[in-house]
């Protein structure tokens, strides 16, 4: 009976590809630091980056910026067409059935915030430097990639028309 049960139904669960997701990393730079926005999980609360499924019609930069003005209201200024990393987590689907996640962060760089934004009224956002955003995230994942991601550079990314 145990085997049954790992054979057909948990087995497959464990080795399952990890589904992509995208995220972005807004930034900006005060007096010459780099600086995080961070948004609020919808479930938890807990501080992450902005993120979500790829998108049909836009390229994975094209869909991060989207998550980055859905759920943070970022404008942006530029980003980069090449993911800066990744991360892995486990989201939990409905019914609380695991699923392991890749996510690939893009660089956002932030032109402007609006306060009026889809989500505005369901999430909390907050300007971090890297070692503040590194330790407020609870994914220990993502907090590593905080830690060791490579500095952006001046200028961000391609410019948006």
């Amino acid at each position: 009976m145990l085997r049954f049960i790992w054979v057909k139904m948990l087995s497959p669960l464990v080795r399952r590809p990890s589904l992509l997701q995208v995220a972005a990393l807004p930034w900006r730079r005060r007096k010459g630091h780099l600086e995080i926005l961070l948004v609020t999980s919808l479930d938890t609360g807990s501080w992450i980056l902005p993120k979500g499924w790829p998108m049909g019609g836009r390229d994975a930069a094209g869909a991060a910026a989207e998550e980055a003005w859905e759920e943070a209201g970022v404008e942006a200024r530029g980003l980069c067409a090449e993911p800066l990393g990744q991360y892995r987590y486990t989201k939990r689907l409905k019914g609380e059935v695991p699923m392991r996640c890749a996510v690939d962060v893009y660089p956002v760089e932030v032109a402007r915030l609006h306060d009026a934004y889809p989500e505005s009224a369901r999430r909390r956002r907050r300007w971090m430097t890297r070692q503040e955003a590194a330790g407020a995230v609870s994914d220990r994942s993502l907090k590593q990639f905080l830690l060791t991601m490579p500095d952006l550079p001046e200028g961000g990314g391609q410019k948006i028309p």
